[in-house]
């Protein structure tokens, strides 16, 4: 009997995506296929006074430039241009609408032209004079005119006083620069034009019937003249959650010239697009001499653009950590002249998490408590914001398991006291948590005869392997070898599926998969009982094994799927299924982690080395333990480059981004990973859902940024408030 889910099961898009099979949204092809190049704007704020292309239309092989005043024409009400996961407040950036500029790096032209080569080399001859405008882009320095979102808020007690009145008090700035997302696959579209009028779009995204209803409503379209497609991804990471400027600039290319167009950003135009934003999280912890928590205050300040409030949950994760009778939390915005934020790896998390668990550590610090006993002492069984229980909270075996593991009760608390050579060693620990949500996603079931399966839904697969999942999922559940399973994700036309982020779509989709399976093992039990002198005529329960339906599982008591199809005279079984998960506001539900890590400082030069890290996770039921244990190291690496490495920087004298480019924009590589050990810590979870399944996309980061910035201040002593810790801050 197959047994797939919960097992290390190798993707089953390994082989497409090594030998070069899977095509990515820049590589598709069409007859005729022109090429499109983005200018972009060289100021922050303004107003385009001309904008002169004749010489760029005199080149050879030029086909046309597009731009504000020279275009199909777009929706103008900003309801038609808010996606499904748009900010609430705001009116959405439009290219190419009109003369305004919003931030520097906004594309306001497209050059179209037969190579891609030469339209990069036209885009050079486009003439642009500038009406500038005052404009703003450093946070700090307007961090005094940030307004409080609108949102509900539930504070607990009088968090002010309680702090004020406390023995043991900690108040800290901790900053967190923007961050800019940088996926191994540029962001491309390539609009494909059938001579009908009809385009299907292969974009690089997130959600491609977010993309399809976005580009409909954009360009005023019925959803049958545009189908969009996403196969393969190369990383996203939440960039592509929503539709990127470029998939509007190919369709609108294709629709004014009649033909196909494709668009590919540089990297350097992909900074233009969403970011983490730069965030000041001001931390408050109040606490008796013994460790009890009295007061939890938490304020972030975060960027968004003037045009949309951006905001994710920096703050209030206290509640599901730590018990304290006081709280307080707020969420602040300032509205500078830049692009709008998005999503990026368990945004809001990723950050405020990181600021809680540092000031935690700095409390552990003043106490002289043990970091990880602190926590014991301060654990909250229960999410204080809603007084709830977990459905599971593994939590405490994270700590009891990870610090084992990692060798913790060896660590000499005293900054300074643990040496290797000429370099300084510090172990650090902190914990992370994420929410495990799930959503409404749909799932079709082809089987035929003789025993394969099709399993179809319009999810994406954004290299974290749902492909992999559906597949295990839908052969156990048919009983059929994981080879036997096609699937098709990804396509706009197929059932129905939200953009994919947030951890959900593992769980959701596997969910929508077991209902479709379940409804063709009724039809086969049907089939299978019909058939003259059947042995399942008197069986009360079937199931679905080796090819066969079979009492109670037993396949010396069964009927084979291909005689229960052919004594029902049919060559196939279709079922689609929408699985909406039960409302449940009785119960919390998140994933946990206990994060350790060592460094090791060269006291001459500063220079810091992540050696360690053991990350303890509790998330329900893993379903696949190869593809699930990547993940985490991948969310380990990323928490390093928050740590040590990442950081947008911006010339606020010209609001403009100066290294945007992977060779100036650090980000972690092979030399400067090591040892990374992930444990899972087994959390049964018969209420979340019907598998026991969370998420882990966002739980591998986060934590890990806090965990190696306490770790370098307790090899250093230098208590280090300001991401990414690099050298020059340890030796100041």
């Amino acid at each position: 009997m197959n047994a797939y889910v919960g097992t290390p099961t190798s993707r089953v898009d390994g082989r497409a995506k090594v030998t070069g099979a899977a095509k990515y949204a820049g590589e598709f092809s069409a007859d005729g296929l022109a090429h499109g190049f983005v200018v972009t704007a060289t100021i922050p704020r303004g107003r385009i006074a001309r904008l002169d292309t004749s010489e760029a239309l005199k080149v050879k092989g030029v086909l046309d430039v597009l731009t504000h005043a020279h275009r199909p024409p777009l929706a103008d009400k900003d309801e038609a241009w808010k996606d499904e996961v748009a900010p609430d407040e705001g009116s959405p950036f439009r290219p190419l609408y009109d003369n305004s500029i919003k931030f520097n790096g906004q594309p306001i032209a497209l050059v179209v032209a037969d190579d891609w080569e030469i339209a990069k080399f036209a885009a050079t001859l486009v003439r642009v004079d500038y009406q500038e405008q005052a404009f703003a882009t450093d946070l700090e320095a307007e961090r005094g005119k940030a307004a409080e979102v609108k949102r509900p808020s539930k504070p607990r007690g009088d968090a002010v006083a309680a702090l004020a009145g406390a023995p043991v008090q900690h108040e800290a700035d901790y900053f967190v620069p923007t961050e800019h997302h940088n996926p191994m696959e540029l962001y491309a579209t390539t609009a494909v034009w059938d001579g009908g009028g009809r385009l299907t779009i292969y974009d690089k995204t997130q959600g491609v019937q977010n993309v399809h209803k976005f580009l409909c409503s954009v360009f005023g379209k019925n959803p049958e003249d545009i189908r969009v497609l996403s196969p393969y991804v190369g990383g996203a990471f939440g960039s592509g959650l929503r539709p990127q400027y470029q998939a509007v600039l190919a369709t609108l290319a294709a629709l004014a010239l009649k033909r196909s167009v494709r668009v590919v950003l540089t990297r350097q135009q992909m900074y233009g697009l969403g970011y983490r934003p730069a965030t000041i999280e001001h931390v408050g912890l109040g606490a008796r001499s013994d460790g009890t928590l009295e007061a939890v205050t938490h304020e972030a300040t975060a960027v968004t653009s003037r045009y949309e409030d951006f905001a994710r949950n920096d703050v209030g994760w206290a509640e599901q950590l730590y018990k304290s009778p006081n709280s307080r939390y707020s969420h602040k915005l300032a509205r500078l002249d830049v692009s709008t934020p998005c999503d990026m790896r368990a945004p809001g998390a990723a950050s405020g998490v990181c600021a809680l668990e540092c000031a935690m550590d700095e409390l552990a610090v003043a106490i002289k408590l043990d970091p990880v006993e602190l926590r014991l002492k301060c654990y909250s069984d229960r999410d204080q914001s809603e007084d709830l229980p977990y459905t599971s909270k593994q939590l405490r075996e994270c700590y009891a398991r990870g610090a084992q593991a990692f060798g913790w009760s060896r660590r000499n608390p005293a900054p300074r006291s643990m040496r290797d050579g000429k370099e300084l060693v510090g172990w650090g620990m902190a914990t992370g948590v994420w929410e495990a949500l799930q959503m409404p996603v749909a799932a079709r079931i082809v089987l035929t005869a003789n025993g394969h399966a099709e399993v179809s839904c319009a999810a994406s697969d954004i290299g974290t392997g749902t492909y992999t999942i559906v597949a295990q999922v839908a052969a156990d559940a048919l009983g059929l070898p994981i080879e036997n399973i096609n699937v098709r994700l990804a396509d706009s036309t197929l059932p129905q599926a939200p953009v994919e982020g947030g951890s959900w779509m593992a769980a959701s989709s596997a969910h929508a998969v077991l209902g479709a399976a379940e409804d063709i093992r009724q039809e086969l039990a049907r089939l299978a009982k019909a058939i003259p002198a059947s042995p399942l005529a008197d069986a009360a329960n079937v199931i679905l094994v080796g090819g066969t339906i079979a009492k109670d599982g037993d396949k010396s008591c069964a009927v084979s799927i291909a005689d229960a199809m052919r004594y029902g005279k049919l060559e196939r079984i279709e079922k689609q299924k929408l699985n909406q998960f039960a409302e449940d506001k009785s119960h919390a539900r998140n994933t946990h982690s206990a994060v350790f890590a060592e460094v090791k400082v060269d006291e001459r030069f500063g220079v810091i080395r992540v050696t360690r890290v053991v990350s303890a996770v509790a998330a329900g039921r893993i379903l696949n333990t190869k593809t699930a244990r990547s993940q985490i190291m991948g969310g380990v690496v990323w928490g390093i480059g928050m740590a040590l490495h990442e950081e947008t920087v911006m010339d606020h004298r010209f609001g403009r981004i100066m290294n945007h480019n992977i060779a100036e924009y650090h980000i972690p590589v092979n030399a400067d990973i090591q040892d990374i050990d992930v444990i899972f810590v087994e959390e049964h979870d018969d209420r979340i859902n019907t598998l026991g399944v969370k998420g882990l996309g966002e739980i591998g980061i986060v934590g890990v940024p806090a965990a190696i910035a306490n770790a370098v201040y307790q090899a250093t002593g230098k208590r280090i408030r300001r991401l990414p810790i690099t050298l020059d801050k340890l030796l100041m």
